[in-house]
């Protein structure tokens, strides 16, 4: 079983920066998978950016160049750097991890932006 707890939502203004925490309850350098995903009002969820043990990262089209994903595998903590924020990007933000073949998600942290 793998708890995670996301952390650093907030209201923050267009153009304005955050940085998303996802603490892990295990060792994330045995996740092969661990990515953000983010659900607004009234839409699907959807991914916004994956980490790769062996370190490839994608990300969707919608954030690319202003997204950052990374791991601190001592920490057993993954970020999600946000710059240039967007109207579009106010959601609530949700860590996912895959181990073993099962899926585990945290209970999302808001992310507001607006003016």
């Amino acid at each position: 079983q793998v708890q995670l707890v996301e952390s650093g939502g907030g209201l923050v203004q267009p153009g304005g920066s955050l940085r998303l925490s996802c603490a892990a309850s295990g060792s994330i350098s045995s996740m092969p998978v661990m990515g953000w995903y983010r659900q607004a009002p009234g839409k699907q969820r959807e991914l916004v950016a994956l980490s790769m043990r062996g370190g490839t990262t994608t990300y969707a089209d919608s954030v690319k160049g202003r997204f950052t994903i990374s791991r601190d595998n001592a920490k057993n903590t993954v970020y999600l750097q946000m710059n240039s924020l967007k109207f579009e990007d106010t959601a609530v933000y949700y860590c996912n991890a895959i181990l073993a073949g099962s899926q585990y998600w945290g209970q999302g942290t808001q992310v507001t932006v607006s003016s």
